[in-house]
């Protein structure tokens, strides 16, 4: 009589994984709890966990109901999980981790070679730099220290037929704005400059001069929290009081300015000390519905009238 092998062992069933919305929790309360500094490209822990787990997913968009259900399997939960420890461990701002900025409403690509694109300047470009221009009139725009090229790729898709020149002294900072140019196909109407300020310029003259130059002082630059050791030193420093790069443009900004034309430059918390140096300059202060601040706008013909205090 044939007999019948029983087995006395349970199948154990495969753990299932978390879900998105679990991994994307958890991921929050790690970088909750750690001390962290925001401000380049995100502003709390959770936008710092969403555009880890977006990238690792290679999500889009808002996240559905049927995204946050979704079990993406244990190397995609572990790949977020090592990135958000390299966030904690190593103080580098997410979107270094992930390589992807979004800046005027357009995505763009950055490493370590090149400062993070946060500049309120981009809701101007938005706006054409209304009411201070003529959009239709603009042929050449100038974008002084350019780094991932931001600023000049939101200008030359702006302004669709200006040419935009963009300057820079390093050339590890270009390498990532040729990257970006390639990307929206605008090597005819963009070009890179390896330039110190306007060194290396020559040509007509612009309609719309833009800056988002160095401007942290020395004591400044001490106090800042970790995460912007990673960023390049020479986009963020800019003498004691952080003036250096301010006092060039001022001085220089003219030889290449249309008669008609506009400066527009950003000088952060060095502010108070542009007011207090330049205090009988007709400087306008732009506010922007969206936050943020110090940056300043001078028409060419103040700036001719004022050229005599330099």
């Amino acid at each position: 009589m044939a007999t019948k092998t029983v087995s006395h062992s349970r199948t154990t069933p495969r753990p299932r994984g978390s879900t998105v919305q679990q991994i994307l929790a958890r991921s929050t309360r790690r970088l909750a709890a750690a001390t962290l500094h925001y401000g380049h490209g995100t502003d709390n822990p959770r936008d710092d966990a969403a555009a880890l787990v977006f990238h690792v997913l290679g999500l889009a968009g808002e996240l559905t109901a049927r995204d946050l259900a979704r079990r993406p399997g244990k190397r995609a939960e572990l790949a977020v999980e090592g990135l958000v420890s390299r966030r904690i461990r190593e103080r580098i701002p997410v979107v270094y981790l992930t390589q992807r900025i979004w800046f005027a409403g357009l995505p763009l690509y950055v490493d370590e070679r090149a400062l993070i694109p946060r500049s309120p300047i981009a809701e101007l470009i938005e706006l054409q730099f209304q009411p201070w221009v003529v959009p239709g009139r603009v042929k050449r725009i100038l974008d002084v220290g350019t780094g991932s090229g931001c600023i000049a790729i939101a200008c030359a898709l702006a302004f669709p037929r200006a040419q935009v020149d963009a300057v820079d002294i390093s050339p590890q900072a270009l390498e990532v704005a040729r990257i970006n140019r390639r990307a929206y196909h605008l090597e005819r109407r963009l070009r890179l400059v390896e330039s110190d300020y306007f060194s290396a310029l020559k040509g007509p003259p612009y309609d719309i001069i833009v800056s988002n130059p160095p401007y942290v002082g020395t004591a400044e630059f001490k106090g800042l929290p970790a995460e912007y050791a990673h960023e390049p030193q020479g986009a963020l420093r800019a003498g004691r009081d952080g003036m250096d790069a301010v006092r060039v443009l001022l001085r220089e900004a003219l030889r290449f300015l249309a008669p008609e034309g506009i400066l527009v430059v950003e000088v952060g918390n060095t502010e108070t000390t542009v007011r207090r140096q330049f205090r009988n300059w007709p400087f306008i202060w732009l506010e922007f519905a969206r936050g943020g601040g110090g940056v300043f706008l001078l028409g060419a013909a103040d700036l001719r009238r004022m050229a005599k205090d330099l």
